[in-house]
């Protein structure tokens, strides 16, 4: 009998329309947060909004993913209400003017997921991996839609004082393992997993998981790959966030030749050039 959890996924179903995995995908990253440590207060109204989505698709994007809850570490808390206000707007215009796009919901909150696919969203991308909402696995077989299922350990309020591992690679492969378990015992089809750059990890942690990221192939998943403008990048270049676009490129470009199937990004142009070259030595 085949095993399920190993079975290797080279194709997505978004309510009936395929994506291929023949060459990795770009997902725009569209943060309606005001301190995201990035792109945080660049969007405030929807003319920005839709100004850069449409950016975004004209340079080769393939997903919108959109959130309204800031992941960097020690971020501040907000309400599920706020978390709401910020993003249900956001993805019912996206829906409206680029029908044809692709948005996922970056949330953890199932109540926040369930409001977004009613807007529209066709996906959820959830940091948390369903740890902080336990409705989260059951809403996403009810609705029978792509889950993204990132590794975080504790919050982002703290998940900086859990980066602690024994074995960073195996650790990371045993807390996929049962949860793509019971998404798969819950009849959940189309699952990504996200290793989590960033997130309940050292500087040093993060570039010992790009070294091995191919490993993680095993749990046969598209693998869904954050590394743009990342902390990791800038610190080590001694720059910051603003500069740190050619750093972002090298490291993605490291991550499709270790299997990414779609990068997350701030940059799509740049990432859809990395891809393009990259598909020529692979």
């Amino acid at each position: 009998m085949q095993n399920k959890v190993f079975s290797s996924n080279k194709t997505l179903n978004v309510c009936g329309r395929l994506i291929h995995f023949d060459t990795p995908k770009i997902m725009g990253i569209l943060n309606i947060t005001p301190d995201s440590f990035f792109d945080g207060g660049k969007l405030t109204d929807e003319k920005s909004i839709l100004r850069l989505v449409e950016k975004m698709i004209n340079d080769g994007a393939d997903f919108i993913d959109v959130g309204g809850y800031s992941s960097r570490p020690g971020a501040t808390d907000i309400s599920l209400e706020q978390e709401l206000e910020r993003v249900i707007p956001a993805i019912t215009s996206i829906v409206k003017n680029f029908p044809e796009s692709i948005v996922s919901i970056d949330t953890f909150r199932s109540e926040v997921a369930r409001q977004a696919i009613e807007a529209g969203a066709l996906m959820v991308n959830d940091i948390s991996g369903g740890a902080l909402d336990n409705k989260m696995f059951d809403l996403i077989a009810r609705h029978h839609i792509p889950y993204i299922l990132m590794h975080m350990k504790g919050t982002p309020q703290t998940m900086k004082s859990k980066a602690e591992y024994e074995n960073l690679i195996k650790e990371i492969i045993d807390y996929f393992h049962p949860k793509l378990n019971q998404l798969h015992q819950q009849g959940v089809a189309d699952i990504l997993i996200d290793p989590g750059f960033g997130f309940a990890k050292t500087i040093a942690h993060n570039f010992e998981l790009l070294k091995h990221l191919d490993l993680l192939k095993i749990l046969g998943k598209p693998m869904v790959i954050g590394l743009s403008r990342k902390s990791m990048i800038w610190k080590t270049l001694d720059t910051d966030p603003e500069n740190a676009l050619n750093g972002t490129t090298v490291l993605n470009t490291i991550a499709l030749l270790k299997g990414a199937s779609i990068l997350r990004i701030h940059d799509v142009k740049e990432a859809v050039e990395a891809v393009k070259l990259t598909n020529f030595v692979k």
